[in-house]
């Protein structure tokens, strides 16, 4: 796939000139904006009505709507959902973190009330904003081959990676799980650094050192490297949401018959953590939770070093070396 500078409206061409976006958090705000840089006509809305003013004023070809919806279905099919507005065969991409059986259910009452299709494209990426670059990846769940050919030039500006995953519900599915994985690195770093600095050892210098071993992962490479041990917490990511992303992963492990503790337990270790934060916070601060259990201050980092280039070059070099 070429780089999200060279990926222009080719959705024009194929017929889509116009792009609805509903939702201005802090992935959605950062997502709308490759759109009007792509050459699409953008009209974007969120329940703050500030935020689509903001972006309005702030991107060419853009306007804001009026209307209100607080969650995905309430937004499209309550008292003022947006569907009734809609022309049969517009295709609705949903790029939420929801539940894949919720998802399901939306795709068949749009279809049936309105003869709407749903895809389901949540977002992941591979730092934090990348968003905002058009080089996040999309995990893909639709039904009919169409819709998604229909829409795909557009996601195609907002992302450098894609995956379809298979009929609707399977994108959601997927970022469950990969929220999951998230979650319990999240749990396992939180644990380490607490009791590591108890026993003597320097939380950035463990950072470090696992940055270079075989558990390198998000947490370590980013967020909690950039926004946890410095104390900062500002990753753009809620604590809140991690702690609601996790029921979900609860709901999709039980309704596939796979016994397993490690969702529930991930879920009460963040959510005791969140009581100790305000209900806003940053999910990087899960720490202060972590803190008050291993009783200790971490020791905070004053500046953050760059990762050198050839540390991943090695990497590569090593984890594609030819078979023995």
């Amino acid at each position: 796939m070429p780089p999200p500078s060279d990926r222009q409206a080719s959705g024009g061409s194929a017929g889509v000139k116009t792009v609805g976006y509903v939702g201005l958090g802090n992935a959605g705000f950062s997502m709308a904006s490759n759109l009007p840089k792509a050459g699409y006509r953008l009209v974007v809305h969120d329940v703050d009505s500030a935020k689509a003013q903001r972006a309005a004023n702030e991107w060419e070809n853009t306007t804001a709507s009026d209307g209100e919806g607080k969650i995905v279905r309430e937004a499209l099919l309550g008292e003022n959902g947006i569907a009734k507005a809609l022309k049969p065969g517009t295709v609705i991409v949903d790029t939420s973190s929801s539940s894949p059986f919720d998802t399901i259910a939306l795709g068949k009452d749009l279809e049936e009330r309105y003869q709407l299709q749903l895809v389901d494209a949540p977002i992941t990426q591979t730092y934090m904003y990348a968003t905002s670059a058009g080089e996040s990846t999309l995990l893909v769940g639709a039904s009919q081959p169409s819709a998604f050919e229909k829409v795909e030039p557009v996601l195609r500006c907002m992302a450098r990676y894609m995956f379809a995953f298979g009929k609707l519900g399977a994108g959601h599915a997927m970022k469950t799980l990969n929220n999951y994985v998230m979650a319990s690195s999240i749990c396992a770093l939180s644990d380490s650094l607490g009791v590591g600095q108890k026993y003597g050892l320097d939380p950035q210098t463990m950072i470090d050192a696992l940055n270079v071993g075989t558990v390198v992962c998000f947490p370590t490479l980013d967020t909690f490297r950039r926004d946890g041990i410095t104390g900062r917490y500002e990753s753009g990511f809620g604590l809140a949401l991690l702690v609601k992303d996790l029921g979900i992963t609860e709901e999709f492990m039980e309704h596939n018959g796979f016994e397993t503790e490690l969702p529930s337990l991930t879920k009460r270790y963040l959510a005791d953590a969140l009581k100790e934060v305000e209900a806003d916070a940053d999910h990087t601060k899960c720490l202060v939770g972590w803190e008050k259990r291993a009783g200790v201050e971490l020791k905070r980092t004053e500046q953050i070093k760059d990762i050198p280039e050839e540390g991943f070059e090695h990497r590569l070099k090593g984890v594609n070396r030819p078979a023995q």
